[in-house]
């Protein structure tokens, strides 16, 4: 079978509200948005990669660390309730304009730095091997199960999960005596393009789960999670992809 053409999006939408300017907050000497473009370009997986901002700040971080950006996002596709599917769409639709086609994309959000090109790798031989996979999404073993958790109606608390056992609540028991459940990370996403036309979907029916290592899948979306990633860095638990050129600096000389 011929390689699938693949391209890498980037998204980094420059509204962030929890902390202003995530996406290109410095983080290890490099603006954050920096390691997912590094890490897609030195997988050798992506034909393309190309990140889509609504930011002509933003694609100026983006080109020096060697993505494209053929176009901006408008407002109206870059909102915080901005479903991902419109952006998806809108993108792929505008490269096919411009005679790009491709048969697979990947979503690297910038807020996973730890993620590597061999998480990259790994991922992709994953997915290829998939048979009948609509799609590929990164998850992780959740801290806080599900099986522990309520809803509140009325004053009075209900399990979230109504599946429990009468004999042996989930909520009751100890977290390793529950079944397994894994959560969605952001670290990364590979889908057929062929979902979005078909199904107006960016994963399909049918998903196979990547689990995450380690700190690949840690997102910095919160202050607290900055905390961690710097320190998990200047005590050596974690390292972020290499970028062998030099800091981005703006026209103020600030990276």
């Amino acid at each position: 079978m011929e390689k699938p053409r693949v391209i890498a999006f980037i998204p980094a939408r420059s509204g962030s509200k929890r902390i202003p300017h995530k996406n290109i907050r410095p983080l290890g000497g490099h603006p954050v948005l920096a390691y997912s473009i590094r890490a897609a370009v030195e997988s050798g997986v992506f034909d393309a990669v190309v990140c889509a901002t609504d930011s002509e700040l933003y694609a100026d971080v983006a080109r020096h660390y060697g993505a494209e950006v053929p176009f901006l996002r408008s407002a109206a596709i870059s909102g915080d309730k901005s479903p991902d599917i419109e952006w998806v769409e809108w993108m792929l639709a505008e490269l096919s304009k411009l005679g790009r086609g491709y048969d697979v994309f990947g979503i690297l959000r910038p807020t996973s730095p730890f993620r590597q090109s061999e998480t990259i790798m790994r991922a992709w031989r994953a997915f290829v091997g998939a048979e009948g996979a609509d799609s590929l999404r990164a998850v992780e073993k959740c801290k806080q199960h599900p099986g522990k958790m309520w809803v509140i109606r009325q004053n009075r608390m209900l399990p979230l999960m109504p599946l429990t056992p009468e004999e042996q609540p989930w909520h009751s028991s100890q977290y390793a005596a529950l079944p397994e459940v894994y959560v969605q990370n952001a670290s990364l996403e590979l889908a057929w393009t062929r979902v979005v036309a078909q199904g107006r979907t960016i994963a399909g029916s049918v998903v196979v789960p990547f689990v995450t290592e380690g700190e690949e899948g840690l997102d910095v979306n919160e202050e607290f999670d900055w905390w961690k990633a710097e320190r998990l860095l200047e005590h050596g638990e974690a390292r972020l992809p290499s970028v062998a050129m030099p800091a981005w600096i703006d026209e103020k000389g600030r990276n």
